[in-house]
């Protein structure tokens, strides 16, 4: 038995009905190019594998790696010893010919960087089936308005399209992580829902470095409130109200030179 890492931030997941929940959600056929990010002990990548054949899988820990491979790899698994952060998961995509279906228990400590990393070539992913830290989950699926709505749901917004699926308890992992988890499907858009470059990035990091700061004043190194008005948004308002389109059409009043202090 290999125990958890501190330092890799695992939580093994036990629980058989969760593990059932999960791969119905996924609903994976023969065909299709899975791929887990840290499979852990094998406990969703043995489902998987039966209904999906073969899958690929990306684990860190050397001693889970060694278990993985006499277990699973003479059963379909295609096993990549490496650091899911630096995988070049587009390499991947090329190489299996088709789009990615991500699957993962995702480390709370590096979930945020994994999925923009992940998002760095959206054509090579499908879905995303993710568990994470709850209070994680419901920022990504948040609605404008809502307590959750934040930076992190309006930078994923031009990219996927979020579905909060259902919550898992902390007794459901070994060791039993401190928070509630719940897992997310993150269908990544062919193409974005709407143009961003990196300007839009500078906007919502301004506008939410103060989330109950207006437009008015959060945004008061980039726009003034005149240019804010111009594009039909009232500078009165906080960003959290405003739909992440909104914060784009922002952006695009900005200069592709223009840089902001406040992330």
């Amino acid at each position: 038995m290999v125990f958890a890492r501190k330092r890799f931030g695992q939580h093994f997941l036990h629980d058989a009905q969760v593990i059932d929940r999960i791969v119905a959600a996924i609903s994976a056929r023969p065909g299709a190019s899975m791929v887990e990010i840290g499979p852990g002990h094998g406990a969703i990548t043995e489902s998987l594998l039966a209904a999906a054949g073969t899958m690929d899988a990306i684990e860190i820990d050397r001693d889970l790696v060694a278990s993985l491979r006499s277990r699973l790899v003479p059963r379909g698994l295609m096993l990549h010893e490496a650091d899911a952060l630096r995988f070049d998961f587009a390499a991947l995509a090329a190489l299996r010919g088709q789009r990615l279906r991500i699957v993962g228990n995702l480390p709370y400590n590096i979930s945020t960087p994994l999925m923009f990393h992940l998002l760095e070539t959206p054509q090579a992913i499908n879905d995303l089936h993710i568990m994470l830290q709850k209070e994680v989950i419901d920022r990504i699926c948040a609605a404008p308005g809502s307590d959750d709505y934040g930076r992190l749901t309006v930078m994923l917004a031009p990219w996927v399209q979020a579905e909060h699926l259902f919550d898992v308890g902390p007794d459901a992992f070994r060791p039993a992580p401190r928070v509630w988890s719940a897992v997310a499907r993150l269908t990544v858009r062919e193409v974005p829902a709407f143009a961003v470059d990196d300007r839009y990035g500078r906007v919502v990091a301004a506008a939410f470095s103060q989330r109950r700061k207006t437009l008015r004043n959060g945004l008061r190194t980039l726009l003034d409130a005149e240019a804010i008005a111009a594009c039909g948004i009232d500078p009165g308002a906080r960003p959290e109200v405003l739909a992440p389109a909104a914060f784009a059409a922002l952006a695009l009043c900005l200069p592709l030179t223009s840089s902001v202090s406040g992330d």
